[in-house]
């Protein structure tokens, strides 16, 4: 089984109804039980929360955006890509619009960001450092294989693309297809 597979032919409300599922199960699992137990394990082992003036503002704010991002990303591989964010259902189209003209993968920008809002909302050191080795994990490992799979499928498109838009730093004007 290859990691990346496009999406099978299906109408753009069942990829949408796919990619909501499928976000809501990530934001379960890493956005939410994740910083729960990190939490838990902080408070057992005595770890201390940090707090400062405007905490919940900031946490708020990154959260916003992050979630922004990231759920703006879903909608454009379920309604442009035709496929959702999971590997195995992936876009069908190279998907080029919305987020993606300022970053290169705005899902992984998103999901991240919100993970440390949690953590900055929280005090909590260890789910800062989650969000930071999830990030890390992503570019090393995830990036990779999702980048080989995409230049192959869409060629020089995306090759012109990919030099043309960073990861991790947004663009402030808008790539455009050339």
């Amino acid at each position: 089984m290859k990691v990346f597979e496009p999406a099978a032919e299906r109408s753009t409300a069942a990829n949408l109804a796919r990619t909501c599922g499928q976000t809501i199960v990530f934001w379960i699992v890493f956005v939410g039980v994740a910083p729960w137990l990190i939490q838990r394990i902080e408070r057992e082992v005595g770890v201390p929360t940090f707090t400062f003036t405007g905490q919940e503002l900031v946490a708020l704010a990154i959260g916003l955006v992050g979630a922004t991002f990231n759920l703006w990303s879903g909608v454009m591989l379920a309604v442009i890509g035709r496929g959702t964010p999971f590997p195995t259902q992936t876009a069908r189209e190279l998907v080029i619009s919305g987020p993606y003209r300022f970053l290169r993968n705005p899902m992984a920008f998103g999901g991240l960001a919100v993970g440390f809002a949690v953590g900055v909302h929280h005090g909590s050191w260890g789910t800062l450092a989650y969000a930071i080795a999830g990030g890390a994990i992503w570019h090393v490992f995830a990036r990779p294989m999702e980048e080989r799979d995409l230049a192959g499928r869409f060629g020089a498109d995306y090759d012109h693309y990919r030099a043309h838009v960073r990861c991790w730093i947004p663009r402030l004007a808008p790539y455009r297809r050339r």
